[in-house]
């Protein structure tokens, strides 16, 4: 199995997954199918299906294109959301598969939309795990609560993608790290590992470069809104409990302008 990012608009990523045997792909979230059919074609991939995370028009807004472009391509989407152009609607635990051996999990991870899937995609023996997320978990961040709370980011982030194995490769659906991580020091400004990914990050732009995918094990260590449980953590934002803890972080997100100050 090989994952390719494809920059879209501003700052957002579509991806095709690539059955490297049969050379049959999906696209997740390809807002600019021009550019993602062009990609598919440099590397040889007959594109057969879209996993659409959620129905904002930056990331559902090509499908109908989509289905122009590649007649009889199967479009995902969560049933709960009204995703444009979506011939197929997936419920959380729904499994699907294309090529010889790439497997697909749904995931429901709502708050950000009320139906928004991840998907957890597996090669032959479940070997190199991969999860698309969308909007819910970013590098070291998370979405917006646009339609739900923050008891449902808790079970989205911490338990149901907080419980999958460590090394899972996490591919979101916006370039927003280098910012995420500088918030994510203003909360706890003694974790090293955020800082230390950080300047990893602020390289990785500085070259053009993605600084997609994370793990999971690594979000455990940088994403604040993955870190609640921690009484550390929940101490420095003066809550007592994860869910409180993650809407304060949220609410602190929102209203935090990127105006980081270093201690010196």
């Amino acid at each position: 199995m090989k994952i390719i990012p494809v920059p879209c608009l501003e700052d957002n990523y579509s991806y095709i997954i690539i059955d490297e045997e049969t050379r049959e792909g999906a696209a997740v979230d390809p807002v600019e199918p021009e550019k993602v059919l062009g990609v598919s074609k440099e590397n040889d991939v007959e594109l057969k299906l879209v996993l659409t995370t959620h129905h904002h028009w930056d990331h559902a807004g090509g499908n109908e294109k989509m289905k122009q472009l590649v007649p009889g391509i199967r479009v995902y989407g969560g049933s709960l959301d009204n995703v444009k152009g979506c011939t197929h609607k997936v419920e959380n635990g729904d499994k699907l598969s294309f090529g010889s051996d790439i497997h697909i999990l749904a995931l429901h991870t709502p708050c950000h939309t009320k139906g928004h899937i991840s998907y957890h995609v597996t090669g032959k023996d479940e070997e190199d795990p991969a999860v698309f997320t969308g909007d819910t978990l970013f590098v070291a961040g998370c979405g917006k609560f646009f339609e739900g709370t923050a008891e449902q980011m808790y079970q989205s982030l911490c338990v149901t993608l907080g419980s999958l194995p460590k090394p899972t490769r996490v591919y979101c659906g916006h370039e927003y790290t280098v910012k995420n991580l500088q918030f994510a020091l203003t909360v706890e400004p003694d974790n090293v590992r955020i800082a230390q990914k950080l300047s990893w990050a602020q390289k990785k732009r500085e070259a053009s470069l993605p600084t997609v995918p994370s793990t999971i094990e690594e979000e455990l260590e940088t994403n604040p809104f993955m870190r609640v449980d921690l009484p550390e953590v929940q101490e420095k934002v003066g809550c007592k409990s994860p869910v409180e803890a993650l809407g304060e972080i949220r609410q602190r997100k929102d209203n935090w302008r990127g105006c980081l100050r270093i201690r010196l």
